[in-house]
C-alpha cells in the first residue's frame, strides 16, 4: 500500500472493518501471488470490501491482497483526496475512482519516467524516492472477468505500478534510490516539497 503524507484528510469505513496489514519481513510479501481463477464468490467480495475499508483507514491510495495476508493477485485502488494544487501539477496527480484489479500487469508507454518519494504501511515509518515509468499501459480483469486496459499517467501510474509490484513480491523500497531513503519524519520536515529535486542534491542520489 502507498502510504499517504499527512497533507491529506483521512476518510474511514464505519460500516466494514479493516484488515490488520503485514509488515516487511513476513514472506507473503515476497512471494509471487496466485492468480485469480475467474470465480466472483462472496468470499472474494467480502476481502474486497474490507481491502478497501483497509485503505481507506489508513489512509492510502492501494492496498495488494498480500499486504492483509492473502497469496492473490488482487489490489484495489483510489486516490480521491484533495491536495494542494503545487503537488498535483509538479506529480501529475489527477483523483483516480475507485478500482478493483486483478490478475493486473503493466507495461510502460514511451521513455518518459518520473522520480518521487513513496511509503508504504507494510514498510512504516520510512519513505523513499523511485524512478518508475511515467505512462504505463495497464490491463487487468474485472470481477466479471472481463479485461479491461487503460492508459495511465503521472501519479495514476505510480500507484499501479506500487500496488501490482506487490502481487510479484516486489516491495517499493526495492527500487528505490537507497541512498534517498529517510524516516517520516525527516521526510516531512525536510523534503516534503512537490518534487524529490533538492532532496536528491543533498542526499546525493
Amino acid at each position: 500500500m502507498m502510504h499517504m503524507s499527512s497533507e491529506l484528510n483521512e476518510t474511514h469505513d464505519d460500516a466494514v472493518q479493516p484488515l490488520p496489514l503485514v509488515h516487511v519481513g513476513d514472506p507473503v510479501l515476497r512471494q509471487v501471488c496466485n492468480d485469480w481463477d475467474g470465480n466472483d464468490t462472496p468470499e472474494l467480495r467480502e476481502l474486497i470490501d474490507r481491502m478497501v475499508a483497509t485503505m481507506h483507514d489508513a489512509p492510502g491510495v492501494g492496498v495488494a491482497a498480500p499486504q492483509v495476508g492473502v497469496n492473490l493477485r488482487l489490489a484495489v485502488l483510489e486516490d480521491m483526496y484533495d491536495v494542494p494544487e503545487s503537488f498535483a501539477q509538479a506529480r501529475e496527480r489527477e483523483k483516480l475512482e475507485l478500482m478493483v484489479i486483478l490478475n493486473p500487469s503493466y507495461e510502460p508507454i514511451g521513455n518518459r519516467t518520473a522520480t518521487h518519494y513513496e511509503g508504504c504501511l507494510s514498510m512504516p515509518g520510512y519513505t523513499a524516492a523511485v524512478e518508475r515509468p511515467a505512462d504505463i499501459r495497464a490491463t487487468w480483469l474485472g470481477l466479471d472477468g472481463q479485461q479491461h486496459t487503460r492508459e495511465l499517467s503521472g501519479w495514476q501510474a505510480r500507484i499501479f505500478q506500487h500496488e501490482t509490484d506487490h502481487l510479484a513480491g516486489i516491495i517499493y523500497i526495492d527500487k528505490a534510490h537507497i541512498r534517498s531513503i529517510c524516516t517520516d519524519e525527516n521526510y516531512a520536515h525536510m523534503w516534503a516539497a512537490p518534487t524529490a529535486d533538492e532532496a536528491r542534491e543533498a542526499l546525493h542520489f
